[in-house]
């Protein structure tokens, strides 16, 4: 092939150009795909028809119409849409063996003694380790270039490890929220080991990994050690990583909320995850002080946290502009898409119910802003958003190439409405994390998806017939 592989438009991303591409180091790879839509989720940019994207190494070189080809491999993405990366802001990715095994759990507490206080006790490393992969590459499947695994079955230190090495190997932007188990045996090794953890897997600032300290919002559930409070903060501090607070829902967490704020523990490097249920004293206080927040739009409908509706109108009129999460896979989907439409509708559900048989205008969110609560947002929120979140020049190359001219998509009206209301994985041509093709021509690259299978129904037999701990 010549040193500009020009694509033709029903093959966009071609086995010929992905053959181009892997034969240049990384490093000196530039591709430049043409003729796209392009939805950058930059407000200054905003969506260009027929737009450029330049990629050089890992890096967004440029985004324009009529960008000059040079050496690069010419990509043309005539009748696609060419989107950031999902960015999920919390899923317990160890779970993803026990995909829908509960999927009409009646509430919190279900879903606590069966998986925590029940499976989670016996998991081996090894078991970590393929929940955590199979999750992963099925967040790449479906879009999803940044996860971060809040991991909360942290036994040992080889659980952790397990953990971290399965997000490493399928490439994946992850982000290692790192916390203990709530019930059964284990090492205690949880605060203490992160700063082994760091030094080992977390060296560089310039890396795709990166490390939070995850904890929850109380100590209902599980005793003091695992809520956040100062000693978790100055650890979080020490080492300097963000926090991820789960199960913040109620009186309890709003309490919480004003004594973080007390005690000078709120910030934007905090996330707050579901958020439902608090005063409005504490969303103010969240408000005030940049805390970000991290919601999950199914989980809190289905599995009924607190009031079981998604707190973003709470969010927004503090100023607070949340990410999306997909949570647990043992009851919910998995990808974003189903994130996004569900609190779509529910948010604008709501509005107009409120607003019915009054003469007050409902005040409902767009398809822009789900989209982007789904990718900036969300890249914020994880303390990501000068790395990933939108296609601006200077960010990494994490993106979508989605077909707008399948038959769910045609005709193309209005790209963001389509990305949001229309598209799923199935319409994901490519994704690119850090510049490196994982999705190419529909499918995920270099997974031996037999090989796969084997052991995560291997583990799932292990999991389900051992005793819990």
């Amino acid at each position: 092939m010549n040193a500009n592989a020009n694509v033709n438009a029903s093959t966009t991303t071609s086995a010929a150009a992905l053959d181009e591409l892997r034969r240049r180091p990384a490093d000196r790879r530039r591709i430049l795909f043409t003729g796209a839509t392009v939805v950058t989720m930059d407000p200054d940019l905003g969506v260009i028809d027929g737009g450029d994207l330049l990629v050089e190494g890992d890096t967004i070189a440029a985004v324009g119409r009529d960008l000059d080809a040079g050496d690069a491999v010419v990509v043309d993405a005539t009748g696609t849409i060419l989107t950031p990366g999902f960015v999920d802001t919390h899923r317990h990715a160890w779970e993803a063996q026990l995909r829908r095994i509960m999927p009409d759990v009646d509430d919190l507490g279900g879903y606590v003694m069966a998986t925590l206080a029940g499976y989670a006790t016996v998991y081996r490393p090894e078991d970590m380790y393929i929940g955590t992969r199979l999750a992963a590459l099925t967040a790449i499947d479906s879009g999803i270039t940044t996860m971060l695994d809040f991991s909360h079955n942290s036994r040992t230190r080889e659980h952790s490890d397990a953990a971290i090495e399965a997000l490493r190997d399928t490439g994946i932007r992850g982000v290692h929220a790192s916390m203990g188990p709530h019930f059964g045996d284990w090492d205690r090794q949880w605060p203490g080991d992160l700063t082994r953890i760091r030094d080992r897997y977390f060296s560089s600032d310039d890396q795709l990994l990166t490390l939070r300290l995850a904890a929850l919002a109380t100590d209902e559930i599980c005793g003091p050690a695992l809520a956040y409070g100062p000693e978790l903060a100055a650890v979080a501090a020490d080492l300097g990583i963000g926090v991820s607070v789960d199960a913040v829902f109620g009186v309890s967490s709003s309490e919480a909320v004003l004594r973080w704020a007390k005690d000078g523990i709120l910030s934007p490097d905090v996330t707050l995850i579901h958020a439902t249920g608090l005063t409005s004293e504490a969303w103010r206080t969240m408000g005030e002080t940049g805390t970000t927040v991290a919601l999950a739009p199914t989980s809190d409908a289905q599995i009924g946290l607190e009031t079981a509706i998604p707190a973003v109108d709470e969010a927004l009129s503090v100023g607070i502009r949340p990410g999306l999460s997909i949570d647990v896979e043992v009851a919910l989907a998995s990808d974003m898409f189903t994130q996004m439409r569900a609190l779509h509708a529910i948010q604008r559900m709501r509005a107009v119910n409120a607003a019915h048989g009054t003469d007050v205008h409902p005040s409902r969110i767009t398809t822009h802003d789900v989209l982007d609560f789904a990718t900036l947002q969300g890249a914020r929120t994880n303390g990501l958003a000068g790395v990933t979140g939108s296609l601006t020049p200077g960010k990494k190359a994490d993106l979508l190439v989605v077909q707008a001219e399948d038959l769910n998509n045609m005709p193309l009206n209005d790209p963001i409405g389509t990305l949001v209301l229309g598209s799923d994985a199935r319409n994901i041509s490519a994704v690119l994390i850090n510049g490196e093709p994982r999705k190419w021509n529909g499918q995920v690259l270099d997974v031996d998806l037999p090989a796969l299978r084997a052991q995560v129904h291997a583990s799932r037999e292990y999991v389900l017939n051992t005793p819990a701990a």
